[in-house]
């Protein structure tokens, strides 16, 4: 497959009070599609997060918007703009960075969180010298991560509270 020039479409969720941000790499076309993060329904991410919060498993956009506003969470990609086939991330060339640097001065932000290895090394690579705030890597929750259980992810990902 030829790569595609993908522009993020998505806005940041985030308030005034948000104090961890998780970033993915960039939405992927399932996610433009629906127009928020995490659209596909094979991805495990709001069934991780939900069990994490030890809340029910939102179903709507407006429910997981409210979930993560009401614990603080932020969610955000590190990438505005590159070069990617499909939904691959490891296809991924010519990024350029969201402007976290803004988001942090809206928020709290405390900490930050990648959900897979490519955000986390493209925020260490190009975001990380503007914040001078690391970045902790969890894993993907999605489906191309099949060596990662459910009961795993939720057990990585509880380090967010």
């Amino acid at each position: 497959m030829t790569p595609q020039t993908v522009i993020h479409n998505i806005p940041p969720l985030y308030d005034g009070e948000s104090r961890v941000l998780l970033l993915g790499s960039i939405p992927s076309p399932k996610s433009r599609e629906v127009g928020f993060f995490y659209g596909h329904p094979q991805n495990r991410f709001w069934r991780v997060l939900s069990a994490v919060l030890g809340e029910e498993l939102p179903v709507t956009i407006a429910d997981k918007r409210a979930m993560c506003l009401a614990h603080h969470i932020a969610l955000w990609d590190t990438i505005a703009r590159c070069n990617i086939v499909g939904a691959s991330d490891t296809s991924i060339k010519n990024a350029v960075p969201n402007d976290i640097q803004w988001l942090l001065h809206q928020t709290k932000i405390e900490r930050i969180y990648a959900t897979g290895a490519k955000s986390a090394a493209l925020y260490r690579k190009l975001v990380e010298p503007q914040t001078h705030m690391p970045i902790i890597q969890l894993p993907s929750t999605s489906p191309a991560n099949a060596a990662w259980s459910l009961e795993r992810l939720i057990e990585a990902y509880a380090s967010i509270l």
